[in-house]
């Protein structure tokens, strides 16, 4: 029996400790010219495949030619997703202009 429970607690810790999080970026013209900040959050649920809310990257850019979009699952995005077996999935964006 503590053979099965130490077995167990390793690989619940492994699946935490080899999870990631990830990230992409977008350059739209010559890239962010500043370091003008916009973040909002997109929310998901069924492990992110139906939006609920997601942000305009075009909007938060606000009529800007050169810009970078960040698109990223944070820490907290992660646990949030975690906490909730994956029925809710954030992620955030990040508009630098």
């Amino acid at each position: 029996m503590k053979k099965k429970s130490k077995k167990t607690i390793l690989m619940l810790t492994a699946s935490l400790i080899l999870s990631s999080c990830y990230s992409y970026k977008t350059v739209v013209g010559n890239g962010a010219q500043n370091d003008v900040q916009i973040t909002k959050w997109n929310h998901y649920v069924l492990a992110g495949l139906k939006p609920v809310d997601i942000s305009d990257a075009n909007q938060m850019a606000n009529g800007a030619e050169n810009y970078t979009v960040e698109t990223k699952q944070t820490f907290i995005n992660g646990l949030l997703s975690a906490l909730s077996c994956g029925i809710y999935t954030p992620t955030t964006t990040t508009v630098t202009k």
